[in-house]
């Protein structure tokens, strides 16, 4: 294991003068923001950093908008000198509570990706979001094991593991990543592999935070141009059954086929189509990386739960992946929780349903389950740090209605108690409800796994840089 030569320095004052700012500029060559300042009419350090939900806002005392690997490894030297914790933002999507301190490095403006159609390697740069992955891979005839949304970063999202629409067939996001290249709370720079680093490497790959700054990843593509795949929408009538019918469906279902069911309760807004505005509907998502002979055989006991207002379930790109569960794309005022299941029955299904169906008060307008299991519960070769394997099903709530977030969070709290007897051991952290902490966050991982991440994270990060739990 490595020993980081992180030490703290004799300068520890949050004071930020303009001397020491106007000096961390000479040293970078992309932005660097103060608190409250928009230097040539340009985004303030708040807005440069603004999160996915607009629920949240952070204001933290710095910003360094980062173009460069070593602007990166600057902000963190910088943080260093002033005893000032980092954090990370990209895409905005994971931020579910406030920063109000310390020095955010924002990476999305280190975004590209290269493919290596021989190798079936993709290198991927800190910023980069999903759809520019799956749009390179494709012109190859190659697919990135991705998540549900393609505008999503891919270094947040595979950091936590990674269950997307492929999970049963392909396994995690993470178990496809070949090597990292880290910047370390000391500013040094490592690339960490199944050859170098490894222990960093083993904890890269889904212990989430805590560790350094991702600015490259390696990830191995899978030879996949097409999928079976897409999804059926069940009128208000038929949630029920179909809710019902899929629960049952997936005791038995074919490891190969990845499915998850949502139940919405469609808000009446403009950007709804007319006939849906208003109305509770379950919409079931379909994928099968196969032709469409036996895609469509397999699909045929979904298609038979009831009839359906829409089917798009058809031989499709893996460029079109992100139609499958269609998730909503712009920012908005979204709350978001989830948790782990380790198996569901009818009783389970009648509780849900209740709480989350048609006939219910729900705050959530989507309410999720996502079967796992296939290769998703067996680890890799070296293994992962990935938590949530042992899981059957996850779950996710989603609300969008700011009045409502303190029913969101009473109901979401109500479903952790009432759902215990279904419950997994573990649940996955990028389905764990904000803010976390060390007792949330032991909700995540195996104790085996939690430990060992502690002192991974104690040997690469020992001051406490990059804040994890808190």
């Amino acid at each position: 294991m490595r020993e980081s030569t992180t030490a703290q320095t004799s300068v520890t004052t949050n004071d930020l003068t303009p001397d020491a700012v106007a000096g961390l500029r000479e040293r970078v060559a992309g932005s660097v923001l103060v608190r409250g300042d928009a230097p040539d009419g340009g985004p303030t350090a708040a807005e440069a950093v603004a999160p996915h939900s607009t629920l949240v806002a952070h204001d933290p005392a710095l910003v360094v908008v980062a173009v460069t690997e070593d602007d990166v490894a600057e902000a963190v030297r910088f943080a260093s000198a002033h005893d000032l914790p980092v954090r990370l933002h990209a895409t905005g999507h994971g931020a579910a509570w406030p920063v109000t301190d310390g020095v955010v490095v924002a990476t999305e403006g280190l975004a590209g990706v290269e493919i290596d159609p021989a190798s079936r390697i993709a290198r991927i740069s800190a910023g980069t979001r999903w759809q520019a992955v799956v749009d390179a891979a494709g012109e190859h005839g190659l697919a990135p094991v991705t998540g549900s949304s393609t505008s999503v970063g891919v270094v947040g999202y595979t950091l936590g593991g990674g269950f997307g629409p492929l999970v049963r067939s392909h396994g995690l996001t993470t178990d496809w990543v070949r090597g990292f290249r880290v910047v370390l709370a000391d500013g040094s720079v490592v690339e960490a592999d199944a050859g170098s680093e490894p222990d960093l490497y083993w904890a890269l790959r889904g212990g989430k935070g805590g560790l350094g700054v991702v600015t490259r990843l390696d990830l191995e593509l899978a030879p996949l141009a097409s999928l079976y795949a897409g999804s059926l929408m069940f009128g208000t009538e038929h949630v029920e059954d179909v809710f019902r019918g899929w629960a049952a469906w997936t005791a038995t279902a074919p490891d190969d086929v990845s499915t998850s069911v949502v139940l919405l309760a469609l808000p009446d807004l403009p950007f709804i189509p007319e006939p849906l505005r208003g109305k509770n509907v379950a919409t079931l998502r379909f994928a099968y990386p196969g032709d469409a002979a036996d895609g469509e055989r397999l699909a045929a006991p979904l298609r038979a739960l009831a009839p359906a207002l829409t089917d798009t379930i058809d031989t499709i790109p893996t460029t079109a992946v992100a139609t499958i569960h269609a998730d909503p794309e712009d920012a908005g005022p979204s709350w978001v929780s989830g948790a782990a299941l380790q198996t569901i029955d009818d009783a389970f299904a009648e509780r849900f349903l209740a709480e989350y169906g048609p006939a219910s008060s729900s705050p959530f307008v989507a309410a999720e389950l996502r079967h796992l299991g296939g290769a998703a519960a067996h680890d890799v070769d070296g293994g992962t740090a990935a938590g949530g394997r042992t899981a059957g099903y996850l779950v996710s709530f989603v609300g969008v209605n700011p009045p409502r977030v303190p029913d969101m969070v009473e109901s979401a709290a109500a479903f952790a108690q009432w759902s215990a007897p279904w419950a997994a051991s573990e649940t996955n952290v990028n389905f764990l409800p904000g803010p976390w902490t060390d007792e949330t966050l032991a909700r995540a991982w195996s104790p085996e796994t939690a430990a060992r991440l502690r002192s991974v994270r104690a040997a690469y990060d020992p001051a406490g840089r990059f804040p994890f739990g808190s």
